[in-house]
């Protein structure tokens, strides 16, 4: 069964297309990874999904409903949470208190049971140590780390990674793959936008590849990542190079 499916949904700002007959579907309790050159609307398209950016034409559909004229609050109560691409927490809150934002206004819980889903929470993305230091002064990992915090106490069905893996150290990120494996494990769908490739592949059942806003490519991650096409728009190399 599909947790979500984008139909024919499609965004111009002026000349520029962002989202371009974008179409594809999410399994439930699928992994799906998005790769696409700087500037070919990824980002954009995780806006169109949460309600953040309302499309020109086509719809949004998740767990069978048509949220397309829903609000970004509305599809976060129903269970779509995103991280961001540079992590934007709440810098004069503790990280404890960054996550009970998250627990009350996008999940709705309050007092004892929003308290322990934080304290759950940030066990599991190692920051239960960390609870009490300010947001702004972590380091990037860590702030990698609370994006994914604020994001799983909304109490996700569909997860949106933005690039969670950039800037960080190999050995960073494979601690932070090895995290999103766990979530994933938990039965939690996820879409991750992702230039770290290999982080990906470790993780992801399939793969969509995007170019000017429009789906050139999907399918099994390594047949894709070796396809003539992505080869020459993504990697930027001549396939018979």
């Amino acid at each position: 069964m599909a947790i979500l499916q984008l139909a024919s949904l499609s965004k111009s700002f002026g000349a520029v297309t962002v989202a371009d007959a974008l179409t594809y579907e999410v399994q439930q309790g699928q992994a799906l990874g998005v790769i696409g050159p700087n500037g070919a609307g990824k980002t954009s398209m995780f806006n169109l999904i949460t309600g953040t950016l309302a499309p020109d034409s086509g719809r949004v559909v998740f767990d069978g409903r048509d949220v397309t004229g829903l609000g970004a609050a509305a599809r976060s109560r129903l269970g779509i949470a995103r991280s961001f691409q540079v992590p934007q927490p709440f810098s004069h809150l503790t990280v404890f208190e960054n996550a009970m934002v998250a627990a009350t206004q996008a999940a709705g819980f309050w007092g004892r049971e929003a308290e322990m889903l934080c304290l759950d929470v940030l066990e599991r993305t190692g920051l239960m140590d960390k609870a009490n230091r300010r947001a702004g002064g972590l380091t990037l990992l860590d702030r990698k780390r609370l994006e994914l915090t604020r994001a799983l106490c909304a109490r996700p069905r569909l997860l949106l990674l933005d690039e969670i893996a950039g800037g960080l150290t190999e050995a960073e990120c494979q601690s932070l793959v090895e995290t999103i494996r766990d979530i994933h494990a938990s039965g939690v769908s996820i879409i991750w936008i992702e230039h770290v490739v290999h982080a990906l592949l470790a993780v992801v059942d399939r793969l969509v590849v995007i170019d000017y806003g429009r789906k050139i490519g999907e399918g099994d991650p390594r047949a894709v990542m070796a396809s003539r096409e992505v080869q020459e728009i993504y990697l930027g190399i001549e396939a018979d190079a």
